[in-house]
């Protein structure tokens, strides 16, 4: 029986590669596409597939909230993370989203392959390059995710300062998060508070900084 496979990255080329690549194994099976956040959740509830391969940064909704979306509506799914981003808040994100895996986006094809047949199985499987880290963080050398947006944030809040970030304005935000504007502009005032943002721009420099929007 194949392995169903879910690609979410916003980048054409990545994804193409990567359904190029797992199609070379006859266990592997790319079964859906996603460009952006949403809808690789949408896609992960419509087709159940075995594991889903997220990127971080995708528009709309970033990875770690699409990860957190998608293994609460079908735990049975699988996640493992493919970014290009190494350091400790993103993979401690994940990882607490619920992710079985992260893989760096450098990381030979072999690489994912196993990782993909070992998170199938039940077992966790992250990337060389980031296992010391998660250990030290782990073993209260120091914490893996710090004083980040993953952690002074609610998910929520992160959601409604990504789209914030991305230019959309809240009426807009109220419609896609099926809230109300009041409650759009509640969350927004929280997350200047909690972030010490004097205004709408150090909120966008603050998301960028973080990773929640480019």
């Amino acid at each position: 029986m194949k392995i169903k496979v879910l690609l979410a990255d916003d980048h054409q080329i990545m994804r193409d590669g990567l359904a190029s690549l797992l199609e070379k194994h006859p266990d592997l099976e790319v079964v859906a596409q996603a460009g952006e956040g949403r809808a690789a959740v949408s896609l992960a509830r419509e087709f159940h597939p075995d594991v889903v391969i997220m990127d971080i940064a995708m528009p709309g909704l970033n990875g770690i909230e699409a990860t957190r979306q998608i293994v609460a509506a079908a735990p049975g799914v699988k996640v493992i993370a493919l970014s290009v981003h190494a350091e400790g808040p993103f993979v401690a994100g994940m990882l607490q989203a619920g992710a079985s895996g992260y893989l760096l986006k450098h990381s030979a094809a072999e690489e994912l392959v196993r990782a993909i047949r070992l998170v199938v199985q039940g077992q966790t499987y992250l990337s060389p390059q980031i296992t010391g880290q998660v250990v030290e963080g782990y073993m209260g050398k120091r914490s893996p995710a710090g004083a980040s947006v993953f952690t002074v944030l609610s998910p929520r809040e992160r959601e409604v300062l990504q789209l914030y970030a991305e230019g959309k304005i809240t009426r807009q935000i109220a419609a896609l998060l099926n809230i109300s504007p009041k409650t759009v502009e509640f969350h927004r005032r929280q997350i200047m508070d909690k972030t010490g943002s004097a205004s709408f721009a150090d909120l966008v420099k603050y998301a960028i900084r973080e990773g929640l929007a480019t």
